[in-house]
């Protein structure tokens, strides 16, 4: 989308693709994206392989996945739209269209390089808040029933029986980046961490972008993946 304003330069808005296989979900969605003036749907597919082909030719800020779709589901076509060597035109940033009886795929989907979830009947407004915090470069895991979610699905992952899986990053992080990590991974935003531990919130994001990188993780859901996976943090805790 280009906005023009009595002569000024445009203005190019956050390009989003649509992908499921359920045309009157696509409608529904692109309705409400395309009610925002600096929102665009610019793509729509039924499934992971017309996605990708479309992808490859068409510039995509942020992509909404759905996970069950005939042909290529949203697993994998989320792995290949976010591998380094994809040949598409850029590297869009994925939010997974899900339900709560999906987590396990959630979760796959997560490590194969999405940068978040969104339950399929979210309100309109949380969607858009989604798209918009994923294309500045944030994971979308701070609203309530994303929190909900991230909790619900570590039932995928091993039980307090079963020894965690150890990450070398973690032994990287200073007492204060875990600190961070552990409020990251109960949905706290930069500022609310930046309340818990008194301290500025530009200090907050030195933190996360450290833990980022000690953990060589894309955004703030992987590393909130990570977390869980190697027990630093337990569901309800």
């Amino acid at each position: 989308m280009r906005v023009e304003d009595d002569g000024e330069e445009d203005v190019v808005g956050v390009r989003v693709a649509l992908v499921d296989d359920q045309q009157l979900v696509r409608a529904g969605f692109r309705m409400v994206i395309d009610s925002q003036p600096d929102l665009e749907v610019v793509v729509e597919a039924g499934d992971g392989v017309e996605a990708l082909r479309l992808l490859r030719s068409t510039t995509v800020d942020v992509v909404l996945m759905d996970v069950r779709m005939p042909r290529m589901d949203g697993l994998a076509a989320t792995a290949q739209l976010t591998a380094p060597d994809h040949a598409g035109a850029s590297t869009p940033r994925v939010i997974v269209l899900t339900t709560f009886d999906l987590d396990e795929y959630v979760l796959a989907a997560i490590k194969a390089g999405a940068s978040g979830f969104l339950l399929k009947d979210a309100p309109p407004e949380e969607m858009l808040a989604a798209i918009r915090t994923v294309q500045a470069g944030d994971a979308v895991i701070a609203p309530s029933s994303t929190r909900r979610l991230l909790e619900h699905l570590v039932t995928a992952l091993p039980d307090d029986q079963a020894p965690a899986p150890s990450h070398p990053g973690l032994a990287e992080l200073t007492d204060r980046e875990r600190e961070v990590l552990v409020l990251m991974a109960r949905g706290r935003s930069n500022t609310e961490i930046a309340g818990d531990l008194f301290v500025a919130e530009a200090t907050v994001k030195t933190h996360v972008g450290r833990v980022l990188s000690k953990l060589g993780a894309r955004d703030r859901v992987q590393a909130v993946v990570t977390a869980y996976e190697c027990g630093l943090v337990r569901p309800g805790t």
